[in-house]
């Protein structure tokens, strides 16, 4: 009978920036892609938004693979169901290394964004790092069923949590809208604002500039 053990180590891992922080920023975003994604390819979805008042920071997730056959597109993924624990700490110690290098200092109004597979992480290392954000934002994703409402009870009265997802979604039925709705409404109470855009299951871009000047 095989046993499992386990060993560490340390570990280099990449992410991408886009715009630069200036005194002039005045949101600053930890953005969190979907499972098939590359954070270099990701980012363009904010390209957009105000160059000289967004500064935004796209974590890469660690595990990749080929997509395809002819093994010329390359994804990556998050998590998966093996091993959850331990690949989730080691993810979030990895983000935690990237906000210290990025934001060593005082830091402007600060929006947590995950995507699809992203809102696992983003969720997760928001509570489990009582981080103060003044945005956390759930792009077309399913909220972790470990997290409980005391797990959000640090944030500010004036966090704001908007759950985003498109009206045509083919991931999102009406059960696992329902499902999502009752369980956002549970952890974050009347901070919880719920978001319908008209599209499909995709990063919504009018949706993302409409937040960056909400502040």
């Amino acid at each position: 009978m095989s046993i499992e053990k386990e060993v560490s180590y340390t570990s280099t891992n990449s992410y991408h920036t886009l715009n630069k922080l200036t005194n002039k920023t005045k949101n600053v975003w930890m953005v969190f892609h979907g499972m098939g994604y590359l954070s270099k390819y990701f980012i363009n979805y904010f390209s957009e938004l105000d160059a000289e008042e967004n500064y935004i920071i796209a974590p890469q997730a660690p595990s990749k693979y080929y997509q395809d056959k002819k093994f010329k597109h390359v994804g990556a993924s998050w998590l998966t169901r093996e091993n959850t624990v331990t690949e989730t700490q080691n993810i979030l110690n990895f983000v935690d290394a990237v906000f210290e290098k990025e934001l060593s200092g005082l830091i402007p109004n600060l929006i947590v964004m995950g995507y699809s597979q992203g809102v696992s992480i983003a969720t997760r290392w928001v509570a489990r790092r009582k981080l103060q954000c003044n945005k956390l934002v759930l792009h077309s994703g399913g909220i972790p069923n470990e997290l409980q409402p005391k797990d959000f009870d640090f944030l500010r009265n004036n966090a704001q949590v908007i759950y985003l997802y498109g009206n045509k979604d083919e991931y999102i039925t009406e059960a696992r809208k329902t499902e999502e709705h009752l369980k956002g409404s549970n952890l974050f109470k009347d901070r919880l604002k719920i978001e319908v855009f008209e599209g499909i299951h995709e990063v919504n871009k009018a949706s993302l500039l409409k937040i960056s000047e909400q502040f």
